[in-house]
């Protein structure tokens, strides 16, 4: 009996040694995973990703079709993003690097959000607007929506909190140490202020506009930010969205806008890792 039970045992062991580690190391792997998707998210390289993902179902479904030339420009293209992938993707991994090397690639995230009541955030907004207009205060604040911009955030001062037209003019009063820069806004809280953003490059922009417009304009040229932008000069008040910028606006109509705008972008929960739309 001895006999029989004996191997009967160590093959129980081994499946148990063999299934314990398997699940170890799926373990380690999936939260691995889950870190990595954590430092993404709230960058550029989420639609970056999911471009990507379009790609490869493309590829996939010209392959099943048969559609021989599509498939090979594809196949061409993919080899090619191979390549450029560590270019496209040079700042998230500077990011994770960093976190490695200060030990902080296992903390707490803090991309965690619940519900954002855009309807306050506006009319907060708006109003310091409309007080930092008739005060010729210069300002720049940036309303993040689907594309994260944790890199910008990371240049300026980070705060975490919550948005209140008195906090905001108090950022922007002239020679304090946060005034010089933009503010972030993610979700109904002020992320970060005194931000550098990217300038804008077009050769078209109108000579008049200085290097605030040319930053605001930036930003929505890398990202589908709206910058809002307050002339230090004339006090005029202006909206850029998707490189295009709408001037002069009175309260009421930039509260419109604004509206327009955010309405249809929910900020996302730590639960939902792809941005709704």
């Amino acid at each position: 009996m001895e006999q029989f039970l004996l191997p009967s045992l160590e093959y129980l062991k081994a499946v148990l040694k063999f299934k314990l580690t398997s699940v170890i190391d799926i373990l380690v792997v999936a939260y691995l995973i889950y870190r990595l998707m954590l430092i993404i998210k709230g960058t550029r390289a989420v639609q970056l990703i999911k471009g990507l993902a379009i790609l490869l179902v493309v590829t996939a479904v010209s392959s099943l079709f048969n559609l021989y030339t599509i498939n090979w420009l594809l196949g061409k293209a993919m080899t090619a993003l191979v390549v450029a992938l560590p270019v496209v993707f040079q700042p998230e991994l500077r990011r994770a690097l960093e976190k490695l090397g200060r030990g902080k690639i296992l903390s707490h995230s803090p991309l965690m959000a619940g519900f954002v009541d855009r309807v306050k955030v506006i009319a907060e907004v708006t109003r310091s607007t409309t007080v930092l207009s008739k005060n010729k205060m210069g300002g720049l604040i940036i309303l993040e929506r689907e594309t994260g911009l944790v890199e910008y955030v990371d240049t300026g001062v980070k705060l975490d909190a919550m948005v209140s037209a008195e906090f905001l003019l108090n950022i922007f009063v002239p020679k304090t140490p946060l005034h010089d820069g933009a503010v972030i806004i993610r979700g109904d809280r002020v992320a970060a202020a005194a931000c550098f953003l990217p300038l804008s490059e077009n050769p078209y922009l109108s000579k008049d506009l200085g290097s605030r417009h040319r930053a605001g304009i930036g930003i929505t040229e890398h990202s589908d930010a709206v910058a809002v932008i307050i002339s230090e000069e004339t006090g005029s008040v202006s909206v850029a969205v998707e490189g295009v910028l709408t001037r002069h606006l009175d309260e009421a109509s930039l509260q419109e806008k604004l509206t327009e705008l955010l309405k249809n972008h929910h900020h996302t929960t730590l639960s939902s890792f792809w941005p709704r739309r």
